[in-house]
C-alpha cells in the first residue's frame, strides 16, 4: 500500500466533460495513504460544476479498490482564476485554431439546397455512427435558424460548461455537440444577420474546445446562404456532403449548395440520397418521392452517391424522441444504410496530405 498506488487509481478518474484523467489536469492537489487512510485534495474546475458528483464518487470507488485502505477523507475546492486560466492554456495548446491547415480532424460539412430533406437527421445519426466505431467525434449544429439537433440527440436543454474563457460542449452518445440551441431559452426564435451569424460559427469553432478530433461533423442549413460562405472562409478544408432526395426537383436545387461549396474553395466529395423508398413487406419499394435525383445530382457535381437511405418510421421516431436509430434498430435498413456510410468516412485516414499549409519558404 503506497501514495503512488493511489496516484495510479486516480489516474484513472477521467473528467466526463474534458475527456482527460484529473491528474493529468492538476484536479488532484495531494493524495496521501496512512493507516488505511486516503486523504485526497480535489480541485474542481469550476463553481457548480456539473461534473461534480460524477467526479467525486469515481474518486472515492477508485481510492477505495487501493489495497489496504479503509477511508476515504475526500476535500473538494475549486480551482483559482489563475489556475483555470493555466489549464486553458495548457488544454488549447500552441494551435491558434482548432481546425486549422494544421489540423488533423477530418471535416465534413453536410449540406443541402432545400429544407426538409433529413439532413439533420442523416448528420445526427451519422456522427453517433462514427463515435460507436471508435472515433472522437464532434458536431456543430451551424443550422442557427432551424436547429434540431440537441432534440435529435436527446440533449435538448442541456447548456454548455464554460471554464475561463472556454467552453466545454455536452456529449451526447459520445458526441461532443454544440448548438445555438444550447444558448436560448425553449423555443425562442433566432433572427439574425450576416456578421452576427458568422460570429457566431467563429465562437462555435474557436471558443468551444472540442479536444483532439478524428472528424468534425457541421450540420449546415439549407441553402447557399450567409453561413455557407462563412463556413468557406473558417474552413476551407472541409469536404462536403451534399444531401438530396431522390425527387428531381429537389436535386436540382441541392446542387447549387455544391457549387457554393467549391466556390468557397471547399471539396464536394459525394451524395447521400435520403429518403429513397419505403420498403414494403412483400419485398417491393415505394417511391414516395420519385428516383433518380441522387445519381442526377452526383452526375452533374462528378462525384459518387456514398450512401442511400431509405424511408423508415423507425428514423423519423427516433428522432423525435432522441435516440438515434442507429444504436436502437441496427438492423433497421436506413441504419445499416448510415452505418455503411460512418464505414466508409470512418476508414478515411486523418492527415495533412493534398492540404494547402500556410507555409513561408524564404
Amino acid at each position: 500500500m503506497s501514495t503512488a498506488a493511489l496516484l495510479a487509481a486516480l489516474a484513472r478518474v477521467q473528467d466526463p466533460e474534458i475527456r482527460r484523467p484529473i491528474t493529468e489536469l492538476d484536479m488532484v492537489r495531494s493524495a496521501t495513504v496512512s493507516d488505511g487512510v486516503a486523504t485526497i485534495e480535489l480541485k474542481l474546475t469550476i463553481v457548480g460544476c456539473p461534473a461534480a458528483a460524477t467526479i467525486e464518487r469515481e474518486v472515492r470507488a477508485a481510492a477505495s479498490a487501493v489495497e489496504g485502505v479503509v477511508r476515504v477523507d475526500l476535500d473538494v475546492g475549486v480551482m483559482t482564476v489563475s489556475e483555470r486560466e493555466a489549464l486553458t492554456t495548457r488544454l488549447r495548446g500552441s494551435r491558434t485554431q482548432q481546425f486549422g491547415p494544421d489540423s488533423l480532424t477530418r471535416v465534413y460539412a453536410i449540406s443541402s439546397g432545400k429544407g426538409g430533406v433529413g439532413k439533420s437527421t442523416v448528420t445526427a445519426n451519422l456522427a453517433v455512427a462514427l463515435a460507436a466505431r471508435g472515433l472522437k467525434v464532434g458536431l456543430v449544429d451551424a443550422d442557427v435558424f432551424g436547429f434540431s439537433i440537441p432534440g435529435i440527440l436527446g440533449i435538448a436543454g442541456a447548456k454548455p460548461t464554460q471554464v475561463g474563457e472556454m467552453i466545454l460542449p455536452p456529449i451526447a452518445h459520445g458526441v461532443k455537440v454544440i448548438s445555438i440551441g444550447m444558448f436560448v431559452d425553449g423555443q425562442a426564435a433566432v433572427s439574425w444577420r450576416g456578421p452576427l451569424l458568422h460570429r457566431t460559427i467563429q465562437q462555435f469553432l474557436t471558443d468551444v474546445w472540442f479536444g483532439d478530433l478524428d472528424v468534425l461533423l457541421v450540420d449546415l442549413p439549407p441553402g447557399t446562404g450567409d453561413i455557407a460562405i462563412s463556413l468557406g472562409q473558417l474552413l476551407p478544408q472541409a469536404e462536403v456532403l451534399v444531401v438530396t432526395t431522390p425527387q428531381p426537383a429537389a436535386a436540382e436545387v441541392a446542387e447549387r449548395s455544391g457549387l457554393v461549396a467549391r466556390q468557397t474553395g471547399q471539396t464536394v466529395i459525394g451524395v447521400i440520397e435520403n429518403m429513397t423508398g419505403l420498403p414494403q413487406p412483400d419485398g417491393s419499394v415505394l417511391e414516395l418521392f420519385g428516383s433518380g435525383g441522387g445519381d442526377e445530382l452526383a452526375g452533374r457535381l462528378g462525384v459518387p452517391v456514398l450512401a442511400r437511405i431509405p424511408l423508415s418510421v423507425a428514423l423519423r421516431a427516433g428522432g423525435d424522441v432522441g435516440t438515434p436509430i442507429v444504436l436502437t434498430d441496427a438492423a433497421d435498413p436506413a441504419a445499416r444504410a448510415i452505418e455503411s456510410l460512418a464505414a466508409t468516412l470512418g476508414s478515411r485516414a486523418r492527415g495533412l496530405a493534398g492540404r494547402s499549409l500556410p507555409l513561408d519558404v524564404r
